[in-house]
């Protein structure tokens, strides 16, 4: 079936662009493409670029990102995250403070790289710290020295979730929590991380929803940015 564009009623039949989103938050709209149509999401973010409005896209389909590279060669794609970006809202020269993505397992890495896409897209200078969950403890401790020099510090862990308490004990910055779908079945899709992290003894832990990379990235470079004033 034709998208409503394709048959004349263009991006504003299913879609209506927040331009002065930066305005007033000074932060651009992104464009979750996740339950959207491949033309509905290109029609979105082509619509952004056109208007001059730099444009980050999370939940990218591999299908999407070819589609939009063919279109703007300019653009950048991360298998990893799922992110596609057009346009420069922040040059990596003046990226500013930093921000530690600690990631568990492997296999927490999308959403891990998600945070950290998201995070450099809105100007933040990130450290990714992959594979240092609490089964093996000492690497944790091995990059300590290195995640003590973040502003803010994001955890991302399935499974139990205990990672990010561990490191709240650990560090004097703040902690953003990311609970991810990761582990078998009593883990229900990241519930049973969620729960854990939203019942961390250690202060200073905040919590995201369960895979909510974007949501922890997008936080974190606030309180960065915050702290570079």
């Amino acid at each position: 079936m034709e998208t409503v564009e394709r048959r004349g009623g263009g991006i504003d039949a299913f879609a209506c662009l927040d331009e002065e989103r930066q305005d007033r938050t000074g932060y651009p709209e992104v464009v979750y493409c996740g339950g959207k149509t491949e033309d509905q999401s290109f029609a979105i973010i082509r619509a952004l670029h056109e208007r001059g409005v730099p444009a980050l896209a999370t939940r990218v389909a591999p299908s999407l990102a070819a589609r939009v590279l063919s279109a703007f060669p300019e653009a950048a794609f991360d298998e990893t995250a799922r992110t596609i970006t057009l346009g420069v809202f922040c040059e990596p020269q003046n990226r500013q403070g930093l921000i530690a993505v600690v990631c568990a397992g492997t296999s927490d890495m999308p959403v891990a790289m998600e945070a950290a896409r998201t995070a450099e897209f809105f100007g933040s200078v990130v450290e990714l710290v992959c594979d240092v969950g609490v089964a093996g403890i000492h690497r944790l401790f091995s990059r300590l020295s290195d995640i003590r020099k973040a502003r803010v510090i994001i955890a991302v862990a399935g499974m139990e979730g205990a990672l990010p308490s561990v490191l709240a004990g650990l560090v004097s910055a703040p902690v953003i929590a990311v609970p991810t779908g990761i582990g078998y079945g009593a883990s229900f899709g990241g519930l049973s991380a969620l729960l854990g992290m939203l019942n961390a003894c250690a202060p200073g832990v905040s919590v995201v929803n369960i895979d909510n990379g974007f949501g922890a990235g997008y936080q974190a470079n606030i309180i960065n940015k915050l702290g570079s004033a």
